[in-house]
């Protein structure tokens, strides 16, 4: 039963560190900035794409114009050679109109191609807004995750600061200090004594030899006594 609580608490505090770990602030931020990121490289990509098409279908217009008008300058000289008596009148009618008619069919491509142009210049604008708009976005989220990164270092460190002094024994280590000074005050008045020991040794060894040096010099008077009387040199 033992085992199998102790399981159960094991997998439940591992539970809660996953939700920690998802529910992390600067995690998920920055899960975020890569997302955005990605979905910036597709939007830039898309609104190159666009634009290209509106340049390609803006040259296809301005093309189609060009022959539109080369055409019609084809019918004009057409028409003129054969009022000149250089080409027959009929040919020149069937051929003029042909041309024409070619004409009108680059008039047509050409306004075909100039509502795509306006239409590809349309999705380019909307796809630009949301490229400046993730932008910001991207800029915004950058600083707030600089701004979450620098308060939890505070905080963690502030939390490792209240820890360490809310652990710290403040009692215990009074009696500790009291114990060491007791100690010390002990070693100091023991070193004492013994000084004072050694002093009082030092004495009686003095005291010693004093007194025999004060018998040395009386001996020393009684035969230079003894020697004088013997010389008759005493007084």
């Amino acid at each position: 039963m033992n085992i199998l609580s102790r399981l159960f608490k094991i997998g439940q505090s591992e539970a809660h560190a996953a939700v920690d770990q998802l529910e992390n602030p600067i995690n998920m931020t920055e899960q975020g900035l890569r997302d955005l990121r990605q979905d910036l490289d597709k939007s830039l990509q898309a609104l190159a794409e666009v634009k290209a098409m509106a340049i390609r279908a803006r040259n296809e217009g301005e093309n189609f114009r060009s022959k539109a008008l080369d055409y019609e300058n084809k019918a004009v000289l057409l028409l003129q050679r054969a009022h000149k008596g250089d080409l027959d009148q009929a040919e020149a009618d069937r051929l003029a109109g042909e041309a024409l008619l070619k004409k009108a069919e680059n008039e047509a491509h050409s306004t075909r191609s100039g509502q795509d142009q306006e239409q590809f210049e349309k999705s380019a604008a909307q796809l630009s807004e949301n490229v400046q708009q993730l932008k910001q976005t991207i800029s915004q989220w950058e600083n707030e995750l600089k701004t979450l990164k620098a308060r939890q270092t505070v905080s963690t460190a502030t939390k490792t600061i209240n820890k360490q002094l809310a652990q710290l024994d403040s009692s215990g280590t009074v009696a500790l200090l009291e114990r060491m000074k007791e100690k010390v005050a002990a070693e100091e008045a023991l070193a004492e004594s013994y000084g004072q020991i050694a002093n009082e040794s030092k004495s009686i060894d003095g005291e010693i030899d004093k007194a025999l040096a004060g018998s040395s010099a009386s001996q020393a008077a009684t035969d230079v006594q003894a020697l004088k009387a013997k010389l008759g040199l005493a007084e």
